[in-house]
């Protein structure tokens, strides 16, 4: 019963992405930021459902994977800087800025870490240690500072939807701080999650 539970997590999950997905394109802030936030999931998602049969991931992975889905879509579809609840939240508590980027970009490092974990441990030589550890921790924050790069290109080349996709909102370390978080996801995800991973990824040799 549980091994049938787990085979239509992949299913269950695809479901409710693509429903977020619609949900999001429709009417989003704007259309031109909208391609730039979501363009991650519309490569991520028809890659692994290409992949599902030849090369499955174990099922947090696949859990993770929507929910940082889930955070871009959003985001993509408000604009990260205009986010309602965190309107609220930045309004109620006197905050200096809408912080939803900020929930991003260490999802950007805490799910990124698990799925390139799963990846060397069952196609390289690597086992578990520190320099596994090192070698996640290290390509979580490369992630991150190629998408630092990607945005400046894209504001640089883009008037329109510029300041929406950068999402700066004035702070002059803006990039630093989320590359600093990206990292503490990172490292978070390898402290905290082996212990439900690994027997999944046992499970799934």
């Amino acid at each position: 019963m549980h091994h049938v539970a787990q085979s239509r997590t992949p299913a269950v999950l695809l479901a409710m992405v693509l429903s977020l997905t619609l949900w999001s394109c429709l009417w989003p802030h704007d259309m031109a930021t909208w391609l730039m936030e979501a363009f991650p999931v519309l490569v991520a998602v028809p890659l692994l459902v290409a992949t599902r049969k030849r090369f499955a991931l174990t099922p947090l992975a696949y859990a993770l994977i929507a929910a940082h889905a889930a955070i871009l879509l959003v985001g993509a579809h408000y604009t990260y800087a205009e986010v309602p609840l965190f309107n609220w939240l930045r309004d109620t508590y006197g905050l200096s800025r809408n912080h939803y980027d900020r929930v991003g970009h260490f999802a950007q490092g805490f799910v990124p870490a698990l799925v390139i974990r799963e990846l060397l441990l069952r196609t390289s030589p690597l086992y578990h240690g520190k320099w596994l550890m090192a070698l996640v921790l290290f390509s979580c924050l490369g992630i991150s500072a190629l998408y630092e790069v990607i945005e400046w290109l894209a504001a640089a080349m883009s008037e329109n939807g510029a300041v929406a996709f950068l999402a700066t909102q004035g702070d002059v370390w803006d990039t630093q701080k989320d590359m600093a978080l990206a990292g503490i996801g990172a490292t978070l995800s390898l402290l905290l999650l082996p212990r439900w991973h690994d027997p999944q990824l046992a499970r799934l040799r």
